[in-house]
């Protein structure tokens, strides 16, 4: 037994994070997922879409959006020019950020990213957040897949993805 105890003693813990993968054969797959998400989402989120240029990355922002505002015909242009863009959402503000031309992540300042962290964030290209990346943010991870199809990655909320 004490053996067992001293080798319990030195025993390192660590939690791994399982990763749940979602094949989406085509765009309302990737709506149908954005509007799962948007219905678990609230104040201080952060959500990151990561992936290659053309993913869909945006196409999922611009559901997500919709979902959450509960107007289908929202108009959700892509923020690549104007880093950030901010919509009134029936649980409050989400801040769409595309960060894909970001000067680095000292400017995330300048674009409010400490305030907006008590609202929704919902980051496109956030390995450019550095060292600002939210340690208990949603990562959905796209990828491409036959045609029009994806694959998502999402890791993070396990407590509310189950």
């Amino acid at each position: 037994m004490a053996g067992d105890a001293a080798g319990a003693s030195r025993a390192k813990w660590f939690m791994v994070e399982l990763a749940r993968v979602v094949d989406l054969p085509d765009l309302a797959a990737t709506e149908a997922l954005a509007g799962r998400i948007a219905a678990r989402a609230r104040a201080g989120d952060a959500i990151l879409l990561a992936g290659p240029l053309g993913a869909g990355k945006t196409a999922f922002a611009r559901a997500f959006l919709r979902a959450l505002s509960g107007d289908p015909p929202l108009e959700v242009p892509s923020p690549s020019f104007t880093l950030v863009q901010t919509y009134l959402t029936q649980v409050g503000p989400v801040h769409h950020f595309d960060l894909w031309r970001l000067d680095g992540p000292a400017r995330l300042t300048e674009l409010g990213w400490e305030d907006a962290l008590s609202d929704i964030v919902l980051v496109e290209w956030p390995e450019r957040l550095g060292e600002h990346r939210p340690d208990d943010a949603l990562v959905l991870e796209l990828a491409f897949g036959e045609g029009e199809a994806r694959r998502a990655r999402l890791t993070g909320w396990a407590d509310r993805l189950g």
